[in-house]
Order: structure tokens, then C-alpha cells, then sequence
């Protein structure tokens, strides 16, 4: 077998957040799937090393540098996007981030960035992309990455897991509302072993989980291809769906009885 199973050969895709992580991983996977990567990032040399990385697989791509929780940036990220590629197929959003308290301890302006960086931004990203795509009568996919931290107690992030909860229904409502031109689907990871994930266990910020729940925590590149199959036509009648990677540790009973 061969060819372009995933459809996505040719195709311009701009990733939300594409300079480390979770985004660095869906951008490069999209360059071997034959893609054209727009990426987008609050930090220039970021993107750019990503950049580097895609030339070398022969991949084509363009850097965007813009803060996406200003709303104005959002919008202009997307059109600069599309300038530079021609017509976006997709838009995956990878930007989230959790700050570490517990909910007595923390205060209004952490809980405000959180809602920012975690929720509002990703309506910005998405609302600038479908009126883009609405006005030139065309169709796209749209991806975010969020948390089962939204789907069950987040103890310590809760802001996080609140705003997620959020984007899991801002999920539902745009792809009510956006079908059939638009598909909008969420990748819900459990715990994935990032840089930054390791650098909060390194310095303290959060206690590193016993081995076993390391063993079952996703790398960025597994929650890359779940990205990939909900941005390809291979996943054409999928919208408004949560696909949860985690190594299957939410279906587990939570009790012994050893």
C-alpha cells in the first residue's frame, strides 16, 4: 500500500502553538504526511527551529508569530496564515497550559489566564478561521487539543480543568452550528510526557507520578496522530467528538478489592 492515505498531501494546515510540545509533534507529522505547515507561536525562535526540522523532511512551511489569547492577533495569525499557504484544510490548536494551586490558594488573575489561555482563545482561533472559510464558500476542519482534566475533577489545576470542561462544550456548540461546512473535534490526552510536563517534575512544581502512570502516559506524538485522523478526510462525518488518548486510564475502576 501507498499514496496519500491521509489526504492531507498538498494540503495547508496552520498549527496553533507549533513550537514545542504537543504543537511541534502535529506540525512535523504533518510535513511527512505531505502537508504544508503554518506555524504559529508567541515565540519566534520556537517556530523557526520547528521550520528547520520540516525543511529537512522535505516538508514546506511558514512561521506566524502572534499571541492568539489577544483576540486581534488571533484573527490576523489566521489570515497571515492563509496568505502565505493559500486556502487552510485544518487548523489545530494545541495552546493550553495549567497553573498548579489549590482552589483556596489561588487568586482571580490566575484563574482569569487560565480561562484565556485554555477556552477564549480557542473560540479567537476558531471563529477567525470559519468566517474566513464562510465567506469564501468553502469548508475546513478544526482541531483543539484538550484535557481529561475537563471531564473529571482537575484537584490543584482547577481553572484548568474548568476552562476545559468549557472547550469539550464549545466543541458541541460550533460543530451544531458550523456543520456541514466545518468540522470541529477535540483530542482529549491524559497525562502526556512533554518538555513541559518534565521540567514541573523537575523543579517541584508537581510530584513526578509513580512508574506505572508513567508507563501509560502518552508521548506528544500519539496525541499527533489522533490529531492527524480528525484533520484528514479520513474522518470526514466526525465532528463534534471527543477522542480521548490516554493509555486508557479513565476506563479503569477506580477501587481494588485485593
Amino acid at each position: 500500500m501507498g499514496g496519500d492515505i491521509l489526504g492531507l498531501s498538498g494540503k495547508a494546515v496552520a498549527v496553533i502553538g507549533a513550537g514545542q510540545g504537543i504543537g511541534r509533534a502535529t506540525s512535523l507529522l504533518l510535513g511527512r504526511a505531505g502537508a504544508s505547515v503554518a506555524l504559529v507561536d508567541e515565540v519566534e525562535a520556537r517556530a523557526r527551529g520547528v521550520a528547520d526540522e520540516l525543511s529537512g523532511l522535505g516538508a514546506s512551511s511558514c512561521v506566524v508569530v502572534a499571541d492568539v489569547t489577544d483576540a486581534a492577533q488571533a484573527d490576523a495569525a489566521i489570515g497571515e496564515a492563509a496568505r502565505l499557504l493559500g486556502d487552510l484544510a485544518c487548523v489545530v490548536n494545541i495552546v493550553g497550559g495549567a497553573s498548579w494551586a489549590p482552589l483556596l490558594e489561588m487568586d482571580a488573575d490566575t484563574w482569569a489566564r487560565d480561562f484565556r489561555v485554555n477556552l477564549d482563545q480557542h473560540w479567537y482561533v476558531a471563529r477567525a478561521a470559519t468566517r474566513r472559510w464562510r465567506d469564501a464558500a468553502a469548508s475546513g476542519a478544526i482541531v483543539v487539543v484538550a484535557s481529561v482534566s475537563g471531564a473529571f475533577a482537575a484537584p490543584r489545576h482547577g481553572a484548568y480543568g474548568a476552562a476545559k470542561a468549557g472547550l469539550l462544550s464549545l466543541v458541541r456548540t460550533m460543530s451544531e452550528e458550523w456543520w456541514p461546512s466545518v468540522r470541529v473535534n477535540a483530542v482529549v490526552p491524559g497525562a502526556v510526557r512533554t518538555p513541559r510536563i518534565e521540567g514541573a517534575w523537575a523543579s517541584g512544581e508537581i510530584p513526578q507520578p509513580s512508574s506505572e502512570v508513567v508507563d501509560r502516559m502518552a508521548m506528544p506524538e500519539d496525541i499527533a496522530g489522533a490529531a492527524l485522523y480528525l484533520c484528514s478526510p479520513l474522518s470526514a462525518r466526525v465532528t463534534g467528538q471527543a477522542l480521548v488518548v490516554d493509555g486508557g486510564t479513565t476506563t479503569r475502576f477506580p477501587y481494588t478489592f485485593d
